[in-house]
């Protein structure tokens, strides 16, 4: 994952149907029972291959409610696995495998010029 939906959300709808890979749900299923919309960090593929910058925050109208994260590559395994024990993330698990979808199990493209420092600090998503 690259996105993060963060409490700013209004769950106004309107990234809802823009991902093009179907990562994004509703705050009435929130796998983490927040009250603003989710961004599935095993399934976002940042818009890599589909648009220039991701089409959630194109369609987003409120500022700070989609936001940078880190890439979901083997080297940021043990952020996702502590943000799934935190119930930051809410991991699926691979029901034929029965195992969790961490990213040492599959890696998502994203944007290789977001500076890690942005994702870091999770900067506003700008288009």
């Amino acid at each position: 994952m690259a996105v993060r939906i963060t409490d700013e959300c209004i769950s106004c709808d309107a990234c809802l149907s823009e991902c093009p890979v179907e990562a994004i749900v509703d705050n009435d299923t929130n796998p983490t029972e927040e009250d603003f919309y989710y961004v599935k960090p095993e399934s976002c593929v940042e818009c890599v291959g589909h648009a220039d910058v991701p089409r959630c925050a194109e369609a987003c109208p409120t500022e700070g409610a989609i936001v940078w994260d880190m890439p979901y590559t083997v080297e940021f395994n043990s952020y996702y696995l502590d943000g799934h024990e935190s119930n930051k993330y809410k991991i699926r698990i691979n029901k034929k495998k029965d195992v969790l979808m961490t990213p040492d199990q599959k890696e998502m493209p994203f944007k290789e010029d977001i500076s890690m420092d942005l994702r870091k600090s999770g900067a506003n998503v700008a288009v």
